[in-house]
């Protein structure tokens, strides 16, 4: 039998770990990259990017860093060549279609009927059918020319949440970017895209007013902070205030030990826990509320965030149930100390003539040029690329959780899945596991429940993901419940779930990548 084609789209961590258990699993794949590089986010960033993550936790289970990166969070630039490492060790860059970009995709072989009629996946569970393909619709990403059509047994999409489609806020009548005719306004997109000569002449000598609080606004501000000091200093707007971390050691006391454990996991609710489970977490609140002031207790201090007004409003198990961490910048607070950045909190913004005017004052915020950092629309891109109606409805979800069984499966279109979509303490690490996952159900190693269970488990999923994370539930994130979703792809995998030796190991060891190399 002549193997099967599997399509995957994208090629950055989760692209390249997808081809290469489809490479071990004996298929055949064909990896689109609209870029001219492998590494998905990490071509277009700040030159200040670095990993927010320490890299033992950001690693490939089977191939460690080098032992030249002895840096505890690695530069964009260390994390490419890592990537690049990866890709000739094990051979996955003749398989990769550079510079060629996938328009739109479509299943040939089934009507909306014949959907409406199915009680398990794709009809009968199975993960490839000979009479439904995968029509790929491509086109060469420089010259935008039309390619020849690609066709294929599976899709899996890897085409990253945070890159392509810019979140721009909305704004009142007349108060959008028009509205701005003292400078200039860009998304952090468009700035990232630059190269590093370009973006530094752009804020050179220029009052920038940054929008956001997360990494790639912190990053920026600071960029802006010492290129031009207190003489034009940066504006950093910003809505909520989080717990941005100035390290991962609170009080000396690793923060995987205290969320990245199975003990950890006992604080709180999961989805389809025991009853005895559910006991134990309310029993146990008393020590996830201490864990949580561990954290906000040694953030607020390091900092003295009560003089900046930066003490956020919500508890830090909010934040990091919703994946809303991000590293402060080293000296930070020293940039704002000298007023080299200045803090504004607003609810909503908008534009006038020379700058941005926020809620409460009557004068504007005067700036020669805005950055919107202000996020993606990942959900966009996973619609758009459908041409079926009815699949754009089905990957239609707004503020909900993204409808995906063990976050990669959606019940109601068939050979395809989702890489990369919820987020976790580590993208990389679950990305990873989550191919392995679904090759081995490529391979026949397990089957899918029917639609209705499937259903009914997202349905479960996404009432704990949202359980702790409040506002942000729409950020989906597993960081609180990471083991035990990797115990259940390891159960579906037929792997033994524990992967420490000893009991105590088991329980209080934070799990990492290299703890899932093998079965």
């Amino acid at each position: 039998m002549e193997p099967k084609k599997v399509a995957i789209i994208g090629a950055g961590v989760s692209g390249l770990a997808a081809c290469k258990f489809t490479l071990s699993k004996g298929f055949i794949p064909i990896v689109f990259e609209a870029r001219g590089a492998i590494g998905g986010v990490w071509t277009e960033t700040l030159q200040t990017t670095a990993l927010q993550t320490p890299k033992e936790m950001y690693r490939f289970s089977d191939f460690p860093w080098p032992k030249t990166v002895t840096e505890e969070f690695p530069k964009y630039n260390q994390v490419l060549d890592y990537l690049k490492s990866y890709a000739d060790h094990f051979g996955l860059m003749k398989h990769i279609r550079f510079n060629t970009k996938v328009l739109s995709i479509d299943c040939e072989g089934c009507s909306d009927e014949e959907l409406d009629g199915w009680t398990l996946w794709g009809g009968s569970g199975e993960a490839f059918s000979e009479r439904r393909k995968w029509r790929l619709n491509v086109v060469d990403a420089r010259t935008n020319d039309p390619l020849e059509e690609i066709v294929v047994d599976f899709v899996i999409l890897c085409i990253g949440r945070f890159s392509d489609v810019p979140n721009i806020p909305e704004f009142p009548p007349n108060g959008g970017p028009e509205a701005f005719k003292a400078g200039k306004v860009l998304h952090s997109l468009q700035y990232s895209a630059m190269d590093f000569d370009t973006a530094s002449n752009l804020i050179k000598d220029k009052q920038v007013t940054v929008v956001g609080l997360q990494k790639s606004a912190l990053d920026l501000a600071m960029e802006c902070a010492n290129a031009n000091g207190p003489k034009n200093p940066c504006t950093l707007l910003y809505r909520t205030a989080h717990w941005n971390l100035p390290d991962h050691h609170p009080w000396g006391i690793p923060l995987t030990f205290l969320y990245m454990s199975r003990f950890a996991e006992l604080l709180i609710h999961k989805p389809g826990e025991s009853f005895l489970l559910y006991l134990l977490a309310i029993i146990l609140s008393p020590i996830r509320w201490l864990f949580a002031k561990i954290v906000e207790t040694y953030a607020t201090r390091k900092h003295g965030l009560a003089k900046y007004g930066m003490v956020p409003t919500h508890g830090f198990l909010q934040d990091i149930s919703s994946c809303l961490l991000a590293s402060l910048p080293e000296k930070f607070y020293e940039k704002v100390d000298q007023g080299s950045i200045i803090l504004k909190k607003s609810q909503s913004f908008w534009f006038c003539e020379d700058g941005i005017m926020i809620e409460g004052e009557t004068k504007p915020i005067r700036s020669d040029l805005v950055i919107l950092a202000t996020g993606f629309r990942g959900d966009q891109k996973l619609k758009q690329i459908f041409t079926s109606a009815t699949f754009r409805d089905c990957m239609t979800f707004d503020d909900s959780v993204i409808p995906l069984y063990r976050q990669c499966i959606h019940p109601r279109i068939p050979q395809l899945a989702v890489i990369g979509f919820t987020e976790s303490p580590s993208n990389l690490f679950t990305s990873e596991l989550r191919c392995r996952w679904v090759t081995e159900f490529l391979d026949g190693t397990f089957k899918l429940p029917s639609i209705k269970e499937m259903e009914k488990d997202i349905a479960n999923w996404e009432k704990s993901l949202t359980y702790y994370s409040g506002p942000f539930s729409k950020r989906a994130c597993l960081a609180i419940v990471h083991i035990w979703y990797s115990d259940l792809l390891c159960k579906d995998m037929g792997w033994n779930p524990k992967r420490k030796k000893g009991f105590i190991a088991n329980l209080f060891v934070p799990h990492g990548p290299s703890d899932y190399a093998t079965p």
